[in-house]
């Protein structure tokens, strides 16, 4: 699934725009390396991203088309 669609689709981030436009100013990585909206995501990777002065680092575990609001804590961990 592409970086941007997680993002949304997991919640992290409210907007797939948002999202892009977050990748493309390089405050988002995946394994610890800046990474293109386009991206892969992939259960077992390691998201970093930078709202203002936060960092929030999560681990994806599972990968889905949608999921329900009270469904989305099974999509990541927070670390």
């Amino acid at each position: 699934m592409r970086l941007d669609k997680f993002l949304k689709v997991s919640r992290l981030i409210k907007r797939r725009t948002v999202a892009n436009e977050a990748c493309d100013a390089g405050r988002v990585l995946v394994n610890d390396k800046p990474a293109k909206a386009s991206a892969q995501v992939k259960a077992g990777d390691i998201l970093e991203i930078q709202f203002g002065s936060r960092n929030v680092r999560v681990e994806v575990l599972d990968v889905k088309e949608t999921v329900k609001k009270d469904e989305v804590e099974s999509l990541y961990k927070y670390l």
